[in-house]
């Protein structure tokens, strides 16, 4: 064996750069998107609801999760989102994973220092030279109300982007009269980011197959704002290209849906249901509080 193959062999096989981590990154980004959309056209319960019904019960859950003061409350209210996302044929793990493995990070981190600065009995004192750390009683409920009312809100909007089509989500919005020009966007947004996403991808991949050395940190700072600028460049130029296109075939600023809509009697329950759940949620909060 040769010192090159030598020194090739002595790489670890698990290293990679920048270059392939951005690549996987936005690939499993798109794979995701992919696969979210293809639960939200299975067989479940909730998929079998109408989406206005759905919304509406969407709202009164979030309402319920943002009014009470009560973490057993919050439990309970994320109990029924499990049993919805079984139902709904979610799989269990998947759905946990994907709000719990980041929310309690993010919303802990911003609610930290209200843990030490809140008044009230200390749970301890710590005391580390100059620094004394004594987190309180009050905050520390504080801060686990918070991150618990956070999870189950993000848990709620998940539940219902995982098991409602994007058209049907955004034809709901107009239903509860939400404004033209706020769905438009979100639509735009929805549909064009995974083309740029592609276009990425296909950049790196590019990138990757021509570069047969490494390349020093300058060079890829140099690459990396070169191409955000070709790539913002693009997306403008896409936007007018695409905006005259619609206008050549008659858009007048109102998007149409060929899906219609019909609430049946079960729908009407489902959504008395989720309303009803919601109150008593509410109220257990209180009578517990």
């Amino acid at each position: 064996m040769t010192a090159s193959g030598a020194r090739a062999d002595s790489r670890p096989e698990g290293r990679i750069g920048w270059v392939e981590k951005t690549l996987a990154g936005i690939t499993g980004a798109i794979e995701q998107a992919v696969f979210t959309e293809r639960h939200a056209r299975s067989d479940g319960w909730l998929q079998r609801v109408d989406p206005r019904a759905k919304l509406g019960m969407f709202l009164a859950a979030i309402l319920a999760a943002s009014f009470t003061t009560s973490v057993a409350a919050l439990v309970v209210l994320y109990a029924c989102l499990v049993a919805a996302a079984v139902a709904s044929r979610i799989p269990l793990d998947f759905f946990v994973r994907r709000v719990w493995a980041g929310i309690p990070l993010f919303a802990g981190i911003v609610v930290i220092p209200a843990i030490f600065m809140v008044q009230g009995p200390r749970l301890f004192e710590l005391t580390l030279g100059p620094i004394t750390i004594a987190p309180s009683i009050p905050g520390l409920e504080g801060a686990i109300l918070f991150v618990t009312r956070v999870g189950v809100s993000v848990s709620v909007a998940i539940l219902l982007v995982m098991t409602t089509p994007w058209a049907d989500l955004l034809k709901s919005l107009r239903a509860v009269r939400a404004p033209q020009v706020f769905v438009l966007i979100l639509s735009m947004t929805y549909r064009y980011i995974f083309l740029f996403l592609h276009t990425v991808n296909g950049i790196f991949l590019a990138r990757k197959s021509r570069i047969v050395a490494r390349t020093n940190g300058a060079e890829q700072r140099r690459w990396i704002s070169g191409t955000i600028g070709n790539l913002m460049s693009r997306s403008f130029k896409m936007s007018n290209e695409v905006y005259m296109a619609m206008l050549a075939r008659g858009f007048g600023g109102e998007m149409r849906s060929y899906n219609a809509f019909t609430m049946r009697p079960a729908d009407w329950l489902a959504l008395a249901g989720t309303v009803a759940v919601s109150g008593s949620v509410l109220v257990f909060g209180r009578l517990i509080g």
